[in-house]
């Protein structure tokens, strides 16, 4: 199909006036389709609006890929629709512990997918520099409450992250160390959230 086959699809389908142009940026990726225009998008194009998305990491996107209303899922984990709303446009889910596990639910995410949903990487990656550099043990209980996983398999990822830091500096600090500038040990905290999965396993 061409540009201007799915514009007058839009159109015809949907009541979407759509330019052929709009339709090009959106396969260039210069342009991002709106909720309404990729579930009409989805129906021209005989998919479901997941296959349109590469890889879902918003509330807004997961929502559309599993085809829900805002109004459904909000029924579905337990908040009015204009503060579930709002906290999607915001980008920020402050819902309680057992809405966190309904969103979850909802929209079949991992612990992994949910925290990048729900806006919480940058705060996991402070929780998890601060374990590695300084008592991790002081950091098991913040970062249970903002990763959903067992105690056990926390307290043994932050173990890990804070002998993998401390090993790369002291390997900086050792005598004669040619080139200790402590690079490494900024390069490991640069990527700790990558190691903390790692960590944690599939």
């Amino acid at each position: 199909m061409l540009p201007e086959h799915v514009a007058y699809g839009l159109r015809a389908q949907y009541g979407l006036f759509v330019e052929p142009e709009t339709v090009f940026a959106w396969e260039r990726g210069r342009a991002v389709p709106d909720e309404q225009e990729l579930t009409a998008l989805a129906g021209v194009l005989w998919c479901s609006p997941a296959d349109l998305i590469a890889a879902a990491s918003t509330l807004r996107e997961h929502r559309v890929a599993r085809g829900l209303s805002t109004e459904e899922l909000a029924r579905r984990v337990g908040v009015a629709t204009h503060a579930y709303q709002r906290m999607e446009d915001e980008g920020r889910w402050r819902g309680t512990d057992r809405q966190t596990v309904a969103l979850a639910e909802a929209l079949g995410l991992g612990p992994r997918a949910l925290i990048t949903a729900t806006g919480g990487d940058e705060a996991l990656a402070e929780l998890l520099r601060d374990a590695a550099t300084t008592r991790w043990q002081a950091y098991v209980k913040p970062t249970v409450k903002l990763v959903p996983l067992p105690k056990r398999v926390v307290e043994a990822a932050l173990q890990q992250l804070h002998s993998d830091y401390h090993a790369r500096m002291t390997a900086v600090s050792s005598w004669g160390a040619p080139g200790t500038t402590g690079d490494e040990g900024r390069a490991y905290l640069d990527g700790i959230t990558e190691h903390f999965w790692a960590a944690v396993g599939p």
